[in-house]
């Protein structure tokens, strides 16, 4: 057990570094072997940026040892964030996914769906670890020393930040902090530790986004041009954002966000429509993805993308959005443009199984044959009125659901894309969030506009609703911009919200196994118990404060 924890833990550079050694150009340019020693293999400048690029490479790879879709942020998006949401479906695997989509497995400390984020993110912050020690002795100028040790500290932080998701409670149930925080591994050692408090959690990840400020300031330096994968100075000030949002410190969170989206404009429609599988003007954070890195069917895109592996050869789709709220965005909006909705087919009844089958909500599988089959012949072509140039066309396989989106697009086979991290969209949304919650409504009806009016996304969208009613929108916009991007999941938790799913007899298009409320409150508050591994390695732990 012991040799199993140190392997994820101590010195995994090597790992991260190996991983990318098959990457074409700079991002690749890299030979470690086991032999090599972490003082080694940080030695350089050159070679601390290439273990910065192994850090990159951990977030899309398979974890062998986990198997299967465990895949770095990918598996996080899936299993962690849209599943167990409200307004993601993907109904033909509901039912054997259920136990996930319905939070049964918090406590299931022995299970790799309760470890694999535990261990995923320490292996981020381990990597990132081993460079902030070796770095400063590194043969390099101090402004390449400055911007690696930036980036490294972004990482960490990044890292902690998504670990407070899954295995702290939620600041409000916390005792302003006194509640149990993660286990702050600051160096390269692996023996016992005990957790820090939530407080001490949240001051760590302050700290280390300060020091990295500092840093990627000092040293003059910015990532290359397109390089989204590396952090950067406005990385840094978004994992802020995000963390002082999750703390309720709002005004950190406001001001924050408008320093991460520095330089980084929101999209146009005609980007938006792209296929979000290469980078844009607004990604301030995301993956690598090419062709000559091919996750093969681990990646996100081979069954989560429109025209990816799943979509054009089986029957499940590529996940749809919940009808209820996308019901309630105005039918000029951009965003709803890349929904299968029921208000692009008007004429056909959607709540009595004639052109729609109740059970998955696949469109043309009805009771009418000439019903189904006019209505499975307009959503064909719409999606081919949303394909997108150059790339493969969406659900060849035929198979449609009512909210199926056509947002996630993929540029190779079976799933090769970029996913974003990281977009100006969610900060322009932190800062409507932290507006209202200081009290400031203008501001945040003025966030709400820059969102969806100015950016050209609806532009004859208003807003003048103040109160619940404002507070309602800004949940709404934000489900809406950030659907599948891995969020939902984490903004209910923050919200205190209850998941509320209605199969297609209530309205809704969920599928009945998974068609039901989680109270806020239940699956054991919404926190991921710290595995079983952990604990029993770590005698430093002591799970009675939780």
């Amino acid at each position: 057990m012991k040799n199993y924890i140190n392997k994820l833990f101590a010195g995994g550079i090597f790992a991260g570094m190996m991983l990318v050694s098959s990457c074409a150009g700079d991002f690749l340019d890299t030979a470690p072997t086991d032999s090599t020693g972490a003082s080694d293999a940080v030695g350089t400048t050159g070679n601390a940026m290439k273990a910065l690029n192994g850090i990159a490479k951990i977030m899309t790879t398979q974890q062998s040892y986990f198997g299967g879709g465990f895949a770095g942020e990918n598996n996080i998006m899936v299993q962690y964030e849209n599943y167990p949401s409200q307004n993601y479906n993907y109904n033909l695997y509901a039912s054997g996914w259920s136990p996930i989509f319905n939070q049964e497995f918090h406590t299931r400390t022995n299970s790799i769906y309760d470890a694999y984020a535990w261990y995923y993110y320490y292996t981020i912050a381990g990597n990132a670890n081993t460079i902030l020690a070796n770095i400063d002795n590194a043969e390099g100028t101090d402004a390449e020393k400055q911007f690696i040790k930036a980036s490294a500290l972004t990482f960490r932080a990044y890292a902690f930040e998504k670990l407070t998701h899954y295995y702290c409670l939620r600041w409000q149930d916390s005792n302003n902090g006194a509640s149990q925080g993660i286990v702050l591994r600051l160096d390269e050692s692996t023996g016992g530790q005990a957790y820090a408090t939530l407080a001490e959690t949240y001051a760590q990840i302050y700290k280390d986004l300060d020091e990295a400020i500092s840093l990627f300031n000092e040293s003059g330096m910015d990532r290359g041009e397109g390089k989204v994968w590396l952090p950067n100075v406005n990385v840094a000030h978004a994992v802020y954002a995000r963390t002082a949002l999750i703390k309720q410190d709002y005004s950190k969170a406001l001001s924050e966000a408008k320093l991460a989206r520095q330089g980084y404009p929101l999209m146009s429609n005609d980007d938006y429509h792209k296929g979000f599988c290469n980078p844009t003007s607004e990604w301030i954070f995301g993956s690598y993805g090419d062709a000559s890195e091919n996750n093969w069917y681990w990646s996100y895109g081979t069954q989560y993308a429109c025209n990816g592996y799943y979509a054009n050869n089986q029957q499940t789709g590529a996940g749809a959005i919940g009808r209820e709220l996308i019901n309630r965005i105005p039918n000029n909006d951009t965003r709803k443009a890349m929904f299968l909705t029921e208000d692009k087919f008007p004429g056909y009844n959607f709540d009595d199984g004639s052109a729609m089958d109740l059970g998955y909500g696949i469109l043309g599988m009805g009771d009418k044959e000439e019903d189904a089959d006019a209505l499975w012949e307009e959503a064909a072509a719409y999606c081919k009125k949303m394909a997108v140039s150059g790339l493969a066309a969406p659900y060849q396989a035929g198979y449609m659901y009512l909210g199926g989106q056509l947002k996630f697009f993929v540029f190779d086979t079976p799933g090769v894309s970029y996913l974003p991290f990281i977009r100006s969209s969610e900060m322009v949304l932190v800062e409507a969030e932290a507006n209202y919650f200081l009290s400031n409504e203008a501001a945040a009806r003025d966030a709400l506009i820059e969102l969806n009016a100015t950016s050209g996304r609806n532009p004859e969208y208003t807003c003048n609703k103040t109160g619940d009613a404002l507070w309602n929108e800004i949940m709404d916009y934000r489900e809406l911009e950030l659907w599948g991007e891995g969020f939902a999941w984490s903004d209910y938790k923050r919200w205190n919200r209850d998941v509320v799913r209605h199969g297609f007899a209530e309205g809704g298009n969920a599928h009945l196994s998974v068609a039901k409320t989680i109270p806020a409150n239940s699956a054991n508050k919404w926190t991921w118990d710290v595995p079983l591994n952990e604990t029993d390695y770590n005698d430093e732990l002591n799970l009675a404060g939780k």
